[in-house]
């Protein structure tokens, strides 16, 4: 609205591009809100649900420039700021200010500041952890402000839905409800070996969460969190047909993870996949690899075996993504096989490095492997340009 101020008061949402197949809403104004549009929608069912509802392409160098600003500021009252996702973050000012009524006039200081030097609000939670101040951000949108402590936490935060606390997602929620577990209190209240029976470990993390138990540090300015997987996917500009076709995209994110992998001085010892047909209907597989690697050759062929062991092809595929997972360092040692001509993987992998070296003078597609030109719409695939970093935030 700051950059459209014609807009104001009317239901608008940001949403993909339709002939690009991102079609859904990614974000909303509150008129458009009360018409029922939800993120994560359709843009044609938000449309129904909204017919005068105007769409906005989304971006990002936008978000990222006003999320960096924003970031400054908080930056002049502590160096404690841990971002999650493009928009939020936490601020520890415990230094400054020792109580939380302390910890709530900087807050108002800053969204006081943030309304006159970027034009726009923001709602902040204050609390004694992060679990609680991320929940108290979302109480009073917009421009709200929620102070959650520990004497008033169970009347501010047990009635809420269970799908208000973090890490509660759709399949969570849906698990929950079919048990009778709806707010936050109840999920408080479930003897935690109870969730675990039916939601594992996780069960155990949000009885935390729910009971304000959650001790996790707010990282400073400047400090990495351990990268735990790297991972690409792509919603294609047409349906994937056959295995010529996920070979095709699945080789080009692969070359993107390999890459990454790489500049990190990282490979992976397991690979997974994410597959989404045209129903949007979408599941995981994983395999652990007899080597860790950081080979485009290896994690595409990994993912090809995944994906003739588990897909049967009953629908055309939408979207599909590889991730490497359970990583190790390039120079942690390894056992060498008796039946496996080690030479011919590091010949594999020099001829990588220099196609990295060759690209990173001269472009993406300044060099290609020949079977990448038997679809242009899907060989064109640039996965690592269109990857956008987003912090992976408390986990």
């Amino acid at each position: 609205m700051l950059h459209y101020p014609k807009l104001r008061g009317l239901p608008v949402a940001v949403g993909g591009d339709v002939e690009a197949r991102h079609g859904i809403v990614l974000a909303k104004t509150y008129p458009a809100k009360k018409c029922g549009v939800k993120t994560g929608m359709a843009l044609w069912e938000a449309k129904q649900a909204c017919p005068g509802l105007i769409i906005l392409p989304p971006r990002y160098d936008l978000y990222l420039r006003f999320s960096r600003l924003l970031r400054e500021i908080a930056g002049d009252y502590t160096n404690l700021i841990e971002p999650f996702g493009l928009d939020e973050f936490w601020a520890c000012v415990t230094d400054i200010a020792p109580t939380l009524n302390d910890g709530k006039e900087i807050a108002q200081q800053i969204q006081k500041r943030v309304l006159y030097e970027l034009g726009i609000t923001v709602s902040i939670g204050v609390s004694y952890n992060k679990i609680f101040a991320k929940l108290g951000s979302d109480i009073n949108k917009p421009q709200g402000m929620a102070v959650i402590t520990p004497q008033n936490y169970q009347r501010l935060a047990w009635t809420l839905p269970a799908s208000d606390l973090l890490g509660v997602g759709r399949a969570t929620e849906k698990k929950l409800a079919s048990r009778g577990i709806h707010t936050i209190g109840d999920v408080a209240c479930t003897p935690p070996e109870l969730l675990h029976g039916f939601l594992h470990k996780w069960g155990v993390i949000l009885h935390m969460f729910a009971n304000g138990e959650d001790n996790s540090p707010v990282a400073a300015v400047g400090e990495e969190a351990a990268v735990k997987s790297i991972g690409n996917s792509w919603t294609t500009p047409r349906d994937l047909l056959n295995e010529q076709d996920c070979q095709i995209v699945f080789y080009g994110l692969s070359e993107s993870v390999a890459e990454r992998l790489r500049d990190l001085g990282l490979c992976g010892r397991t690979v997974q996949i994410q597959l989404r047909d045209n129903q949007l209907h979408s599941f995981e597989r994983q395999m652990t690899l007899p080597k860790a690697t950081c080979l485009a050759r290896e994690l595409s062929n990994a993912a090809m075996q995944l994906l003739r062991d588990n897909y049967n092809w009953h629908q055309p595929l939408r979207s599909i993504g590889i991730r490497a997972t359970q990583l190790v360092t390039q120079n942690e040692q390894v056992q060498l096989s008796f039946f496996e001509d080690e030479s011919k993987r590091i010949q594999w992998e020099t001829l990588e490095r220099t196609i990295d070296g060759i690209r990173g003078r001269f472009g993406k597609h300044s060099i290609d492997l020949a079977f990448m030109g038997l679809d242009k719409q899907l060989g064109k695939l640039d996965a690592k340009k269109d990857h956008l970093i987003h912090p992976v935030g408390y986990f």
